[in-house]
């Protein structure tokens, strides 16, 4: 595995935002490929930065960027009682394409819909989110999001859009995601 996601028009959207949430905060970037949203929370003055991913290539880019990486699964390899009051997820959401290659699709496919990757995660993320924690998940316009709203619902989560780009072929658009409030 030697393909890293490298920043392009998803990546930008998302760290625009991180500043306003990342301050004082301990952040999770999730699926951190370059390391670019970890950079970007850590000089946004987040209290730690700890970032995942799957690829060993990515984690070695990480650490030579001095960004505490693990290389995970999604959640496989955080301790179970680690909570982040910050998720940040840039994750891979594009439908399968046959004709992309395998190594490629390793940072561009979220499954042969699009969401599989996106509903594991979150899955996954709430329980490793402090009460009064968040989410930033970057969704695509090509993602369906029909099972992960409903999926957000059933575990009293809600979201809201903080950030969105039009590209020519589809839209982006960041999520703030975070328990209902009681």
């Amino acid at each position: 595995m030697t393909f890293i996601y490298e920043p392009a028009e998803d990546s930008y959207l998302l760290a625009s935002i991180i500043p306003r949430y990342a301050k004082n905060k301990s952040v999770l970037d999730m699926c951190s490929g370059s390391g670019i949203l970890a950079e970007t929370a850590k000089s946004a003055g987040a209290k730690s930065v700890t970032a995942v991913d799957i690829n060993q290539n990515a984690i070695k880019t990480l650490k030579q960027k001095n960004i505490k990486a693990i290389k995970s699964n999604l959640f496989s390899k955080i301790k179970k009682s680690q909570k982040f009051d910050l998720i940040i997820c840039n994750p891979p959401y594009l439908p399968e394409d046959k004709r992309e290659s395998k190594e490629s699709q390793l940072a561009t496919t979220g499954g042969k819909q699009g969401d599989e990757l996106i509903l594991k995660f979150l899955k996954q993320a709430k329980s490793r989110l402090k009460k009064e924690g968040t989410i930033l998940l970057l969704v695509s316009s090509l993602t369906p999001e029909k099972r992960i709203k409903k999926l957000l619902e059933n575990n009293n989560m809600n979201h809201k859009i903080v950030a969105q780009q039009k590209l020519f072929f589809e839209e982006l658009v960041v999520w703030e995601i975070s328990s209902c409030s009681s």
